[in-house]
């Protein structure tokens, strides 16, 4: 029985399969799903940083798929959350006046 790649339990149970037939699981712990042994594997925080890097450039995001090898919507899903951590108010330090 596997264990869970979040909270490293072995408190998990059957749930199910997915589109092509691989058994899916669900953390009684944490409450995470997942499949043993996924066909593509996690994207590296190196990976991320680059991919950082490629937005400040202002590349577009189909390129950022062309030079890294991610999908288009994880990309997009990764860029949304990117955007919902940036603050919406600048905050302007007061002038002195030399006067």
């Amino acid at each position: 029985m596997p264990t869970c790649p979040r909270c490293q339990s072995d408190k998990v149970i059957r749930n199910g399969t997915i589109h092509n037939g691989k058994p899916k699981w669900a953390c009684k712990e944490c409450r995470r799903q997942f499949v043993e042994n996924p066909a593509k594997p996690r994207i590296s925080e190196d990976t991320k940083g680059q991919i950082d890097k490629l937005l400040l450039e202002r590349l577009s995001l189909a390129g950022i798929v062309r030079v890294t090898g991610v999908s288009a919507r994880w990309l997009q899903d990764y860029v949304n959350r990117k955007y919902a951590q940036t603050p919406r108010q600048a905050e302007v330090p007061a002038q002195k006046n030399d006067a």
